[in-house]
């Protein structure tokens, strides 16, 4: 896989790169949001990898401006940890986030989740209810117009479409919440759940007491 990391710090971007080609990727580091502008411009990328402060601004509004674009799937490594920065991150258009200090381990199988998550809804439509779902790309739209829905409403909405027509348990739902928020509650699941039945159906949502949730597309 083709990787692109964006990340100035010497002592990390050093260890990145080292793992990443020991697990067989090639990579290519950049130390700025200008450097990594001219690396995307000339070639694709299968996954980014990307700091949140670099000298020459913003990694979170550079993410964002690059979700404009159908652009390689991105995780976020940050020494801004905190729920609210996780929050934006996702909001912007992160597949996911690792606060620093991490293990490179954790981030081979952070790497490993997101390329496989990204390649099962890439480039995928879904019709449910009246509505065009289009996860890849965080669209949603009724009759031509757009409907927004919040970073954990995708989360819960992204295990469903995963594995459609199956039943997902309320324990996987409340593990991808958690992935955005660290103190939900315990009925955060069903709270979600309820959300979107309200939006797209309780006939496409079904609720299977004791098991979990199922989305029907037909």
């Amino acid at each position: 896989m083709r990787i692109l990391l964006i990340e100035n710090d010497e002592a990390i971007g050093s260890a990145v790169q080292y793992r990443m080609i020991a697990d067989g990727h090639e990579i290519d580091w950049v130390k700025t949001l200008s450097q990594a502008r001219k690396y995307e411009s000339a070639g694709s990328y299968e996954l980014i990898l990307l700091d949140n402060s670099l000298p020459d601004g913003n990694g979170i509004d550079y993410l964002r401006n690059r979700r404009r674009l159908n652009s390689a799937p991105t995780i976020v490594m940050t020494s801004h940890n905190e729920i609210s920065d996780r929050i934006k991150a996702l909001g912007a258009g992160a597949d996911d986030y690792v606060g620093k200090p991490f293990s490179m381990n954790e981030l081979s199988a952070r790497i490993g989740a997101t390329v496989c998550k990204r390649g099962y809804l890439q480039h995928r439509a879904f019709e449910i209810a009246g509505l065009i779902i289009v996860p890849f790309d965080r669209r949603l739209s009724r009759d031509g117009r757009a409907v927004d829905l919040t970073p954990g409403e995708w989360s819960v909405l992204d295990c469903l479409l995963e594995q459609p027509g199956a039943v997902v348990s309320e324990g996987i739902i409340a593990d991808a919440l958690c992935s955005l928020d660290s103190e939900v509650g315990s009925n955060a699941a069903e709270l979600y759940i309820c959300r979107l039945q309200k939006m797209i159906g309780e006939r496409q949502i079904e609720t299977i007491p004791g098991l979990g949730y199922r989305l029907v597309l037909s």
